[in-house]
């Protein structure tokens, strides 16, 4: 009778086999999303006599560049637009922290009539376009008299409902116990709120500002929409810009330096705090 039991060894040889296969799999995928980040720093090193006379790409340069930068700093106050993005970014994402901890709070640890049907109208609202949405901000924000202005490119991003259900559930996972101690101490609620239920939540909340701070930076849509005034203008309106004005469409390497330019402040920001995003994200998808 033929002995179909797995040997320790034969097990042991079957694990080493599929651990090569995850890790070339993730090797390959990782080569994937890297690409593009090389291909646009490589370009934007590249003289536009080499990327211009390029009839099949190369993936390397014998002799990089950095006149691109200064030409990309040069055809638009780039400068200027990165002042504009870091204002616009900051204040946004600090009014918008003001505004959604502390209806998270309410809706996780509060009782007031009405409160899962307005949480539940809330959660609707994610439902409905963004098409929509900017169409109403829009039309709401010109009636006001705030086109070109930073109250206008700010109002619209200052809550958002996932923010609040992702904190919201962050909240209900601190024990009851915890708030009716409180309670009992005499704390208040914005108290509890600080002292307590933030420094608990902290990955999340770190991970909450770090994607809204991404959100503002690349935002693109409304920032072209509510301004026409290049005093006002953000740094995805620059490399729209530099399209418009012609260079860049012909001077491709100029317009990808001003690209890694705008994506680096956003890499280092990741890389410094990527265990804190991890944290946050795992802890927002654990109940309990």
């Amino acid at each position: 009778m033929e002995n179909n039991e797995i040997t320790p060894k034969k097990k042991k040889k079957n694990i080493h086999v599929l651990t090569v296969v995850v890790y070339v799999l993730l090797s390959v995928w990782a080569i994937v999303v890297i690409f593009p980040f090389y291909w646009m720093l490589l370009t934007s090193v590249k003289s536009y006599g080499q990327y211009a006379t390029e009839y099949i790409p190369q993936f390397f340069t014998a002799e990089p560049t950095l006149e691109n930068y200064t030409e990309a700093f040069t055809a638009v106050p780039l400068a200027q637009y990165f002042l504009n993005t870091l204002i616009f970014t900051v204040i946004t994402t600090a009014v918008m922290m003001i505004v959604i901890i502390p209806a998270a709070f309410a809706f996780s640890r509060l009782e007031f009539r009405g409160k899962n049907l307005v949480f539940t109208l809330f959660l609707a609202l994610m439902m409905i376009p963004n098409e929509l949405v900017i169409i109403t901000n829009f039309q709401t924000i010109t009636d006001m008299g705030l086109r070109n202005t930073f109250t206008g490119l700010i109002l619209p991003s200052v809550t958002s409902v996932f923010y609040i259900y992702l904190l919201k559930e962050n909240f209900e996972q601190i024990p009851d116990d915890l708030y009716k101690a409180a309670k009992v101490d005499g704390t208040s609620d914005f108290k509890y709120l600080v002292k307590v239920m933030m420094p608990i939540c902290r990955p999340t909340i770190i991970t909450i500002m770090i994607l809204k701070v991404i959100e503002c930076w690349n935002s693109y849509v409304w920032p072209r929409l509510i301004t026409d005034d290049k005093a006002y203008y953000l740094v995805s309106n620059g490399i729209e810009e530099i399209r418009e004005n012609g260079f860049g469409r012909e001077n491709i390497p100029a317009m990808m330096a001003a690209v890694v330019v705008i994506s680096l402040p956003l890499i280092v920001l990741f890389i410094v705090f990527r265990k804190k995003i991890m944290e946050g994200v795992s802890r927002g998808g654990t109940k309990g």
